[in-house]
């Protein structure tokens, strides 16, 4: 059996979440191959997890230099992996690094990159969701191996045992990969809440919260789920809230379990990002607004009315 290249993302000792979906994802195309790349020590802190998802092997490249530079030095561990092992594909997570990876990779390989796949079908052929989410597509590269980016919450990630034997991968980036540099960085505080792009459940507002302060329903009904906070275009550029929460074409993409969306009318710039989920709730007092073509359940009534009757609804329960 073909094995397939995953690359893992790990932060702090543990797997991703769209590490394990990946995995998962992974056995549908031949023997996952768990591709760990990073400081050293960042395989052994996860290898137990990555066997209890199936990786048959780890191939464990680490150098202190990957925290030096950008994506170069990565694609060209992978493209080289995918020379040794003649991979059945190569699949990574839908984020804005791993996607710059995989299209370098796809270059040096002389394959190709499919972008964004919400499903993947046999012989590495994907479905994406194009022109705004308007047109479902399967596609498949032309020659060679696809690499592959897999939106979060697009597999639901099931255990399955593998050997996880490591193989350690001779480092060597080239000068050329090496022509940006790190200098700085900045973490950004985060709350407890999960991130967007990993989140099995969203809350999200609109430009129907009407106000910073008004955010706070918003929030309240996100904790009473353990879920993620996001915004539409019109709640960030208002300053409501971060960019960084923005769900849509021009904010980041997801696929969740389940998304609400309150106070949200539904441009085709935020149904673009969001209308993959699974199960969409929608709370808006226009009973004409787009959100409720998308929507699975829908309430026309006043958020600040239904909101908080939600929230204390599911804090019932979950007693």
């Amino acid at each position: 059996m073909a094995e397939v290249l995953v690359l893992i993302d790990s932060a702090n000792g543990t797997l991703k979440k769209s590490a394990t979906e990946l995995l998962t994802a992974a056995r549908s195309l031949g023997e996952p191959s768990a591709v760990v790349i990073g400081a050293p020590g960042t395989a052994a802190a996860v290898a137990g997890q990555l066997a209890e998802y199936g990786a048959e092997k780890v191939y464990v490249a680490e150098s202190d230099e990957f925290e030096q530079y950008l994506v170069a030095p990565k694609a060209e561990v992978l493209a080289q992996l995918a020379g040794q092992a003649g991979p059945a594909a190569i699949l990574v997570a839908s984020t804005p690094e791993n996607k710059e990876i995989a299209a370098r990779t796809a270059f040096k390989i002389g394959s190709g990159f499919l972008a964004d796949a919400v499903e993947i079908g046999e012989g590495g052929s994907v479905t994406q969701s194009i022109f705004g989410g308007a047109v479902s597509v399967s596609a498949r590269v032309a020659k060679g191996a696809p690499v592959i980016s897999l939106r979060a919450n697009s597999v639901a990630a099931s255990p399955q045992q593998g050997a996880a034997e490591q193989v350690p991968v001779e480092v060597s980036i080239s000068d050329a990969a090496k022509g940006a540099k790190i200098i700085d960085r900045v973490e950004e505080a985060k709350g407890s809440r999960p991130s967007l792009q990993d989140a099995s459940v969203i809350v999200s507002g609109g430009r129907g919260v009407g106000s910073a302060d008004n955010f706070k329903v918003v929030e309240q009904v996100a904790d009473t789920l353990g879920a993620a906070v996001g915004a539409s275009r019109a709640a960030t550029d208002a300053g409501w809230v971060p960019h960084t929460m923005q769900v849509g074409q021009t904010g980041v993409t997801v696929a969740p379990q389940l998304y609400i969306a309150l106070g949200i009318s539904g441009a085709i710039q935020h149904r673009a990002g969001m209308q993959t989920s699974k199960t969409i709730v929608a709370v808006n007092k226009d009973p004409e607004a787009p959100i409720f073509e998308l929507a699975d359940f829908g309430v026309v009534g006043d958020l600040f009315q239904v909101a908080p009757q939600l929230a204390e609804e599911i804090g019932k329960r979950k007693g």
